[in-house]
C-alpha cells in the first residue's frame, strides 16, 4: 500500500529554532495572554463606566428633595441628589482614567508584540503562526 504523505507529519530539518528564537517566542506567547487579561479587564471596566453613565441618566429623573442611597464599599449612605452626582463624576473620572491605562498599556504590548512578530515571521515564514484565531 503506497502512502501518499497526505494528513501525516512531515519535519522542516530546514528549520532550526535556537535558544533566543526559543526566548522570543515564549515572551511573545506571554505578552499575548497579558493581552487577552487586558481585554477582559478592559471590557470589565467599560461595562462600569456605562452602568455609572446610566445611573446618571435614571438620577435626571429624580426629585431633587429625595435622598439617594449611594453605596461606599458595603455600605449605603443617603445623601442628596447634587452629593450623589458629584460622587458618580468623580467615579466616571476614575473609571475614565483606569479606562485609559488599561488601553496605554495594552498599546505598549501590542508594539512589543509586533517588533517580535516581525522578527520571528521574517526568520522562520510560513513555517511559524502567531496570529490569533479571533483576529
Amino acid at each position: 500500500m503506497a502512502n501518499s504523505g497526505k494528513g501525516t507529519f512531515q519535519p522542516d530539518s530546514d528549520v532550526h529554532i535556537s535558544f533566543e528564537d526559543q526566548q522570543k517566542i515564549n515572551k511573545f506567547a506571554r505578552l499575548n495572554a497579558k493581552v487577552d487579561d487586558l481585554k477582559e479587564e478592559l471590557k470589565v471596566k467599560q461595562n462600569d463606566m456605562k452602568n455609572l453613565e446610566e445611573a446618571v441618566e435614571e438620577l435626571s429623573l429624580t426629585d431633587e428633595s429625595e435622598k439617594i442611597p449611594y453605596l461606599i464599599g458595603e455600605v449605603f449612605m443617603c445623601q442628596g441628589l447634587e452629593d450623589t452626582l458629584k460622587f458618580l463624576d468623580e467615579a466616571k473620572a476614575r473609571k475614565t482614567n483606569e479606562i485609559n491605562d488599561l488601553e496605554g498599556r495594552c498599546d505598549e504590548l501590542k508594539s512589543q508584540m509586533s517588533e517580535l512578530k516581525a522578527h520571528l515571521y521574517g526568520k522562520f515564514g510560513s513555517h511559524i503562526n502567531l496570529e490569533n484565531e479571533d483576529e
